[in-house]
């Protein structure tokens, strides 16, 4: 029996050049107050954590957390590793179980599970490479000649940088491409007008046989939201992202049920039950679990399943190899998200810096190799220079 001997966790602090803040960059939940400043400045994250669980035949499992890291390194040192310690990894459902429930008190959202996400990873990744099987091998294999992405950038800023960077991600073959809000409520009229320029021009440039989706990153209330929903209706976008704050699930379903725009969010929801709830109410469209926050694989699977019986789809946040894996053994999961390689500027770009073997898109399409065992994925040591490890 293989048993897992060791879990060691490293927060990654990147030191290296960033992108500065803009204004009106993405619209978020702490628009709703006063602030001077970067309003955006807590929902960036310029630090990463790795988690490296070790088998006693050498093997090891990669798995990574993207959250408040500092203090998830915190929980998996202290509380979460001393109970993995000693397991079997292919016993995962009695380890994710274990996790769950001796930490249920304070563990089941947020902090506690993320830190289960990520060793939940790791785990996955470590089963894949004992087997010799890559991780959507382990999971029902492919359901997909290969997996359509769709770009994921388009930050809100001036309408012609917009319309540039559109007509260049064209050339490189997605038909689907998502874009974020810069204004909200606290911009008022000219601010609605703002937003509906902006998609107007990004459907001038991508066209109209293209998916446009559209993303508020929590930063609307409903009212707002209610307000925008007819407006855009022109526009045809594929989804509404995130249109409120993530506990306001009433708020998702009202605007759902509204049948204007399709909503989809799902992205800070933090277990199998909170997803069912979403689906349960129709508070979404599109689910979009993250799964380094909502359980980890083994927890991302269930989800899976209880959303094909809605028949709602289901689009992991991120991209990320963990959930090209999920979206290549699901044929629930159409397309996946996919952030092109970039200078670090919210933070999910340090994926690219920290780990090697992430495909590249090509043609508006990623492969996943049926011959690499586990995620495919390892630690890089080109960018040390540019970050601060915390052992």
């Amino acid at each position: 029996m293989t048993k897992i001997t060791s879990i060691r966790t490293r927060v990654w602090h990147w030191t290296g050049p960033t992108v500065p803040p803009r204004g009106n960059f993405c619209t978020n939940a702490s628009d709703a107050l006063y602030e001077k400043g970067d309003a955006m400045s807590s929902f960036r994250f310029h630090q990463w954590l790795t988690v490296e669980v070790e088998c006693d035949d050498g093997t090891v499992g990669i798995g990574n957390a993207a959250l408040a890291p500092t203090v998830v390194k915190k929980a998996i040192d202290d509380w979460y590793a001393p109970l993995v310690i000693g397991e079997d990894p292919f016993d995962y459902a009695y380890i994710w179980e274990k996790m769950y429930r001796r930490t249920h008190a304070w563990g089941r959202k947020g902090i506690g599970m993320t830190a289960i996400s990520a060793i939940d990873i790791a785990i996955w990744d470590a089963m894949g490479k004992l087997t010799g099987k890559p991780v959507f091998k382990l999971l029902g294999g492919r359901t997909k000649e290969k997996i359509p992405v769709y770009y994921s950038k388009l930050y809100a800023r001036d309408i012609a940088a917009m319309q540039a960077e559109a007509e260049e991600a064209m050339t490189h073959g997605y038909t689907a491409y998502k874009s974020r809000f810069g204004y909200g409520p606290k911009d008022g009229m000219p601010g609605m007008r703002e937003n509906l320029k902006r998609v107007e021009a990004l459907r001038e440039v991508i066209g109209w046989d293209n998916d446009l989706m559209l993303e508020c990153y929590m930063g609307w209330t409903l009212d707002y939201a209610k307000r925008m929903l007819p407006k855009l209706a022109k526009y045809e976008p594929r989804w509404l992202e995130e249109p409120v704050i993530a506990d306001d699930v009433a708020g998702y379903a009202e605007l759902n049920a509204m049948n204007i725009v399709p909503i989809s969010g799902g992205e800070h929801e933090f277990s199998v039950m909170g997803c069912a709830d979403l689906l349960r109410r129709g508070a979404v469209s599109v689910l979009q679990y993250d799964t380094n926050r909502v359980g980890g694989i083994t927890a991302a699977q269930k989800i899976n399943a209880i959303a094909e019986a809605f028949q709602v789809p289901v689009i992991p946040h991120a991209g990320q190899m963990h959930n090209y894996h999920l979206s290549m053994a699901n044929a629930n999961c159409p397309i996946a998200e996919y952030f092109p390689v970039f200078d670090v500027e919210v933070g999910n770009e340090l994926f690219y810096y920290i780990f090697e073997g992430d495909p590249e898109a090509k043609d508006g399409f990623l492969q996943l190799d049926d011959d690499m065992p586990g995620l495919g994925i390892s630690i890089s040591d080109r960018h040390l220079h540019n970050f601060r490890i915390e052992e």
